[in-house]
């Protein structure tokens, strides 16, 4: 137990050793407005870079994520319902789909599912 921890604690300098050491000698590069800026054919570019972000397409892919990790966990359910009890296996799977609609319409209520607001 002893050994270990000394060869942790060797690894753990040794690897932060090499993280300074790679930080000092580095290439520093000096912030310069002018190679910060986006680059439009020599000229500045009249609207931003950056195109915004649509939060409600992020939490409708979020939903559409968790939805779908759902129903893979559900199909090997069918053929463990021939190596196990047969009402036991039911259960889980009627308790399972009453989570997830429980859930589906939680996000129904808040809005979550809707595009335009």
């Amino acid at each position: 137990m002893y050994l270990l921890f000394i060869f942790t604690l060797l690894t753990m300098t040794l690897s932060l050793l090499i993280m300074i050491i790679a930080s000092l000698i580095s290439k520093k590069t000096v912030l310069d407005r002018e190679k910060n800026s986006p680059y439009e054919c020599g000229f500045d570019p009249k609207s931003s870079a950056r195109i915004p972000f649509s939060l409600s397409f992020f939490i409708f892919a979020v939903v559409f994520l968790i939805f779908d990790v759902e129903i893979t966990l559900l199909l090997p359910m069918a053929t463990v319902m021939n190596l196990s009890n047969i009402f036991s296996s039911i259960y889980v799977s009627i308790m399972f789909l009453i989570i997830l609609l429980l859930g589906l319409f939680y996000e129904w209520a808040q809005g979550a599912l809707e595009w335009s607001k």
